[in-house]
């Protein structure tokens, strides 16, 4: 499919204007990272403790960031979450960085934070425990105890899949929180079960959804080798396109896939999203989707050096970008649809993958006709060969020499 006919865009004529924009995202790049004394690094490589909370109402940030102070906690953020799919969440983020070593320290971190959520948001009743903390064996176990529908002996098999029941309705039905153990009556518990679960438990007004812990060694490992795989993929792709191509050719497309990842990071500074593993794993298909649309407007150029061989060669890379306009805004049209779409329903767990995704689709395909081409154009200039093209060599290791 083509939607444009005879294009034809000076694009090695506005190559100044290109430099200067990836200028200015670079330059505000760095000055958000200098001003931030380094990105915001995810609790895969800086160590400690995330705790996901679900409120039964609005959540009370201001009261939670006070208690944690009052407790003696620091080097905290919380973190609301929303997004348009379920913008009243009631939800919110705990992260806590952790400076000790071993399983004991990062315990501790996990017990810190719920100890001061209880000393801030009310500690419960005593001798009872919290049935949105409850797992299905604990609630199963209480049941068991109590033998509410008079079963007798031998009714585990009841009581477990009754605590299965239980604890799926609090889950799903009541997304994690019950605030009245009454609520359980919809679940197909009738009053003497209830009657039990009121002697042996009392129901908070938050629940504990999810709870990652990292340590900082590990999380430091892991930073190192995200930055050793990503120039080992780059290092990869230099090689291939030299191979296939020119030298020149494999170190525009690498500047420019650097320059992508460079201007992600940047944007990541200024719109404060951290950096995590996914992340990490957006970045590398970030390389290589913009690499491959590279390649083909230089595989366009090549052909059109045995098909143009008097023209300039700024004419031949303008031809090559403008023939391939069309499949470029197809694929990259469709596919930043497509992330979009994630980044605005994806929720807050992919919200950092998602934004990578949406920045790299469009710098990546910027660069490709905006970078990678006039960076080989400026090597041609530089090296007085912009003249007309002669093409020699096989079609599959094509050499353009100038004339």
């Amino acid at each position: 499919m083509n939607f444009f006919k005879q294009v034809d865009l000076d694009w090695m004529g506005k190559a100044k204007y290109f430099f200067g924009l990836s200028g200015l995202l670079l330059a505000a790049g760095v000055v958000s990272i200098v001003a931030h004394h380094g990105l915001f690094y995810g609790i895969d490589f800086k160590g400690g403790t995330v705790v996901d909370v679900r409120f039964a109402a609005p959540p009370p940030v201001d009261t939670i960031r006070n208690g944690m102070s009052q407790q003696g906690i620091s080097n905290f953020t919380i973190v609301p979450v929303s997004d348009i799919s379920s913008p009243n969440s009631n939800e919110v983020l705990i992260n806590l960085e952790e400076k000790g070593e071993g399983a004991e320290a990062l315990d501790a971190g996990k017990t810190a934070i719920l100890n001061a959520l209880h000393a801030t948001l009310g500690a419960g009743e005593p001798g009872k425990q919290d049935f949105n903390a409850a797992g299905a064996d604990t609630i199963a176990e209480v049941l068991t105890r109590k033998d509410p529908l008079g079963l007798g002996t031998g009714a585990g098999d009841r009581y477990n899949q009754l605590g299965r029941q239980l604890a799926q309705f609090r889950d799903r039905d009541r997304r994690g929180i019950v605030t009245d153990l009454g609520e359980l009556s919809a679940s197909g518990a009738n009053t003497n079960v209830i009657a039990a679960l009121h002697d042996s438990f009392y129901t908070s007004t938050f629940a504990i959804i999810n709870v990652e812990i990292v340590g900082p060694k590990v999380g430091s490992e892991l930073r190192r080798q995200a930055v050793v795989v990503t120039l080992y993929a780059l290092g990869g792709m230099l090689v291939y396109i030299a191979f296939r191509f020119e030298w020149v050719y494999g170190a525009a497309a690498v500047l420019a896939v650097f320059h992508d990842v460079l201007i992600t990071l940047g944007l990541f500074s200024i719109f404060h999203f951290e950096i995590s593993l996914t992340v990490i794993a957006a970045l590398l298909t970030l390389v290589g989707y913009s690499m491959n649309d590279t390649i083909v407007i230089f595989d366009r150029i090549r052909e059109n050096a045995r098909l143009m061989r008097r023209e300039p060669f700024k004419a031949i890379v303008n031809r090559s970008i403008n023939q391939t306009l069309s499949r470029t805004i197809l694929t990259s049209g469709l596919t930043f649809l497509t992330v979009l779409v994630l980044f605005l329903m994806g929720g807050q767990v992919l919200r950092a993958f998602s934004f990578a995704l949406v920045v790299g689709i469009l710098v990546g395909t910027y660069s490709s006709f905006g970078i990678a081409a006039p960076l080989v154009v400026a090597w041609n200039d530089w090296r007085g060969q912009g003249g007309a093209v002669v093409a020699s060599g096989t079609a599959a290791g094509t050499k353009l020499r100038k004339t």
